[in-house]
């Protein structure tokens, strides 16, 4: 009985060729397909916030909550907006610290039963600083639908100590002042993300 070396050596060679055109095959149809997708502009830098306008800002929202709204119910919680703001830009210079004093302030402004926007906005700050990394990777639209449950916890949380203390309670038309904060984060973003977006020096010839 003969052995035809010849014809399996063929036969083998022919096999690797195929497997070689078709990996070749499968890496240029991958090349194009990523060639054709869209690419992803550069990300701008932004400079570092300052202080001294993390405060303007914070004193500012304060003021907006001090005006005479009534009894409004869609007024929006300027304070607890800018302060998950600043929590998930800034954790490590706005944080829960901050958010306890101006609990303290509310609860004064409001002559409400001391403790309760302590205890809302404390929750509310720690909740952002939390999930502060994972907001930043999404889209403005994205972010408002991600701190739309933050406050409305910080009401829950408002709601149930005014149930016990008190008794009396606004409704659950109380909760539409976390619809209209949410409305307004994409807005407030932009407005105080602005001064970060400033180039220092500005260069014609590489733009930041």
């Amino acid at each position: 009985m003969k052995l035809n070396f010849g014809n399996w050596g063929k036969k083998k060679f022919s096999l690797r060729a195929r497997a070689l055109s078709g990996a070749a095959s499968v890496f240029a149809n991958l090349s194009s397909l990523s060639s054709s997708a869209p690419i992803r502009g550069p990300q701008l830098i932004l400079l570092p916030a300052h202080p001294g306008f993390i405060a303007f800002s914070l004193i500012t929202a304060f003021v907006f909550n001090l005006l005479p709204w009534g009894r409004a119910l869609w007024v929006p919680d300027f304070v607890a907006m800018v302060l998950v703001f600043w929590n998930i830009h800034q954790p490590l210079r706005v944080g829960i610290g901050l958010a306890w004093l101006f609990g303290v302030l509310m609860d004064v402004h409001e002559a409400a039963v001391l403790g309760e926007h302590c205890l809302a906005y404390t929750l509310l700050s720690y909740s952002a600083i939390t999930m502060h990394r994972r907001v930043l990777w999404f889209s403005l639209a994205s972010q408002a639908l991600h701190v739309l449950p933050l406050f409305l916890l910080a009401q829950l949380v408002i709601y149930l100590v005014r149930l016990t203390t008190i008794g009396n309670t606004p409704g659950l038309f109380f909760f539409v002042e976390s619809l209209t904060t949410t409305l307004l984060w994409a807005p407030l973003s932009l407005l105080l993300l602005a001064p970060q977006r400033r180039a220092v020096d500005k260069d014609v010839n590489r733009p930041l």
